[in-house]
C-alpha cells in the first residue's frame, strides 16, 4: 500500500470533500466540543441509533433478550412491504379472513371471518392499530400459514443481522422462545426506514378507521413532537411497555428503542429524552455520495492512464455538533493498479477518524472501466513500472 495521503491533498480533486473543514486545513476545535453524559433511562434496555451511519449514541443492556410484544409487528410489516416491493402481492389484493385470524386474541383491527380485506387496509391495521387479527391474516396470505410466515420472519432477521432475535408468531403474543433485543429492533427500524421509504408514512398516521371503528395510534409522541414519524409501540404484562420511535430534524434522524418501562407515559418520556439528547449533541454528515469521485489513481497497462476512484454507496458519519473541523481522512491505494479494471473493483481503502476514533474504514472502488491497453502500451508501461519500483 502507498503511504496514506492526507485529505488536505485530496481537496484539489474531490469536490464533495470541500464541504468538510478538517483539522489538516483548519483550526482545531476539539477542546470546545463538550458532550454531557447521556440521560438516565428508566427501562430494562434501550438504544439510540443514527440510521444513516448505524452509529450507537447511547445504550444500556441493548443486547439483552427480552419479549418484544407488539414490536414484533415491525417484522410482520417489513416482510409484507418486501413482498409488495418485489411485486408478489399488491396493496389492492383481497385477503380472505380465516377463523384463526378472526379469533386471535389481543389488540384488534376488527376484521370479520369470511370477509376479504385489501392488503393496504390490513397493513395499516398492523402498523397503526397493532391489530393481531390483521397480522395473522397477512401472515396466512403471504406464506400460507402463520407458522410458515414465522419461518420467513426468522430468516429475514438473520439476513438483517438481528442475532439476538427469535420469533414464534407474527403478533408478539407471549411465547417462551419469542424474544428480541433493543439493538436488533433498532436494526429492523433502520431497515424499514431505508429499504421501503414509500410505505414509511403509514407509521406516522395518528388514526385509522375500519369497520366503523376509529382507533388511535398508540405512539403518543406523534402528537407531542412534530419531528416524530414512527414507529411502533408494544405492551404485554411480561414485556412491560415498549416503544420504537424515530424522528427527523433538519438533515439528522435518530431511532430510539426502549423496552420494559412501567407505563405508556414512561415509555414516551424516556424515548423523548433519548431523541432530544441525540439531536442536541450530535449530527449526521454525508462525507461521500454514491458514485462521486474521491481521487484519481494511476493505472498501468491500460487504455487510460488514470481511473476515477470513489464510493459505491453514500457514506455518513455521526459526530458531536461542532466537531467537523476535527475530522481527519486518509486514502490508501494499492501500490500498483493494473488494467483491466472493472467498475466496482476495490482499489484501496478510505479511513475517516475523529480524535483518534475511526468512524469510517471502507474500501474505495473503481468508478469507471479501464480496458487493457495494446501490446506496445503494456510493454512500455512494464518498462516504466520496473524503473519506478527499482528506485522506490
Amino acid at each position: 500500500m502507498t503511504e496514506p495521503m492526507a485529505l488536505k491533498s485530496l481537496l484539489r480533486s474531490c469536490s464533495i470533500l470541500l464541504v468538510l473543514t478538517l483539522a489538516l486545513v483548519g483550526k482545531t476545535t476539539a477542546q470546545s466540543v463538550l458532550i454531557p453524559s447521556p440521560p438516565q433511562i428508566a427501562g430494562s434496555s434501550y438504544v439510540l441509533m443514527d440510521p444513516k451511519s448505524g452509529r450507537i449514541i447511547m445504550e444500556e443492556n441493548s443486547h439483552e433478550r427480552l419479549p418484544p410484544a407488539s414490536l414484533t409487528k415491525m417484522m410482520t410489516a417489513y416482510i409484507v412491504e418486501r413482498e409488495l416491493d418485489e411485486g408478489r402481492i399488491s396493496m389492492s389484493d383481497m385477503v380472505p379472513i380465516s377463523v384463526r385470524a378472526w379469533k386471535t386474541e389481543g389488540s384488534r383491527t376488527f376484521v370479520r371471518e369470511g370477509t376479504s380485506v385489501p392488503v393496504e387496509t390490513l397493513l395499516k391495521g398492523v402498523i397503526i392499530q397493532s391489530g393481531n387479527d390483521a397480522s395473522v391474516a397477512l401472515a396466512e396470505f403471504v406464506a400460507g400459514s402463520e407458522d410458515a410466515f414465522v419461518d420467513i420472519m426468522n430468516q429475514q432477521a438473520q439476513l438483517l443481522g438481528m442475532k439476538g432475535t427469535h420469533f414464534e408468531n407474527a403478533t408478539g403474543l407471549p411465547s417462551p422462545e419469542h424474544f428480541s433485543t433493543a439493538y436488533d429492533l433498532a436494526i429492523l427500524a433502520r431497515a424499514i426506514i431505508n429499504d421501503y421509504p414509500e410505505n414509511y408514512p403509514i407509521y406516522a398516521e395518528k388514526h385509522f378507521t375500519y369497520n366503523k371503528i376509529r382507533q388511535p395510534n398508540r405512539n403518543s409522541l406523534l402528537w407531542r413532537d412534530d419531528s416524530v414519524d414512527g414507529l411502533k409501540t408494544g405492551h404485554t404484562e411480561e414485556a412491560g411497555y415498549c416503544l420504537v420511535a424515530s424522528a427527523k430534524r433538519n438533515d439528522s434522524r435518530f431511532i430510539a428503542v426502549v423496552m420494559g418501562t412501567s407505563s405508556s407515559e414512561s415509555r414516551s418520556q424516556e424515548v423523548q429524552k433519548m431523541l432530544n439528547y441525540g439531536f442536541r449533541y450530535y449530527e449526521s454528515e454525508r462525507l461521500f455520495r454514491t458514485g462521486q469521485e474521491v481521487i484519481k489513481a494511476q493505472v498501468w497497462s491500460g487504455q487510460a492512464d488514470q481511473v476515477s476512484v470513489g464510493m459505491t454507496d453514500d457514506v455518513f458519519v455521526t459526530i458531536p455538533r461542532g466537531s467537523r473541523n476535527d475530522l481527519e481522512s486518509t486514502v490508501d491505494l494499492d501500490s500498483v493498479i493494473k488494467a483491466p479494471i472493472k467498475v466496482g473493483d476495490e482499489l484501496g481503502r478510505v479511513k475517516v477518524s475523529l480524535n483518534g476514533e475511526v468512524l469510517v474504514d471502507q474500501p474505495v472502488q473503481a468508478l469507471t472501466d479501464v480496458p487493457e491497453g495494446g501490446f506496445f502500451k503494456r510493454i512500455w508501461d512494464a518498462i516504466k513500472l520496473f524503473f519506478v519500483q527499482l528506485f522506490q
